[in-house]
């Protein structure tokens, strides 16, 4: 599987390309990536676009899912608010993430910090049909917590 990837005008190319930091990660860290090579103060519950500097083409077939770094959730409350965030094969605009603060303090994201991961998936497309009536399950029309403990 191969992502092409081309740099914003203004990128610190330095910073490369995503990278997975094991052998076993199934998601590439994304950097946060300033034009101005600053930071930026997220407050309590404040979210903000964080640019990568980077532009990508994806195979048809596949998306690129953005999802949170546990780490920065856990020990920060730093989350993706659209999580997880699709990038679809056709789009060649920058690739950003959205970046929420869920935690109760300040957090500052820095220039070449790793702020998101990208995991690459198939897409498998469905056609939809409208019909008269479904098919019956045992769990039938059950609801949220239906299945067990609520």
């Amino acid at each position: 599987m191969r992502i092409e990837f081309i740099w914003e005008e203004a990128a610190d190319t330095s910073l490369g390309l995503p990278l997975y930091a094991s052998s076993g990660a199934a998601g590439a860290d994304l950097r946060a990536n300033f034009p101005d090579r600053g930071e930026k103060v997220l407050q309590a519950g404040e979210r903000a676009l964080i640019p990568t500097g980077l532009r990508l083409a994806i195979p048809e077939g596949f998306e690129v899912q953005v999802r949170p770094r546990s780490g920065l959730a856990l020990k920060h409350g730093i989350t993706l608010p659209n999580s997880p965030g699709t990038i679809d094969c056709d789009y060649r605009g920058p690739l950003g993430v959205i970046v929420m603060n869920a935690g109760s303090e300040t957090f500052v994201i820095s220039h070449g910090e790793r702020i998101a991961q990208m995991i690459v998936a198939p897409v498998v497309r469905a056609d939809f049909e409208l019909v008269e009536t479904l098919p019956d399950t045992a769990r039938g029309s059950g609801g949220f917590g239906s299945t067990g403990r609520t």
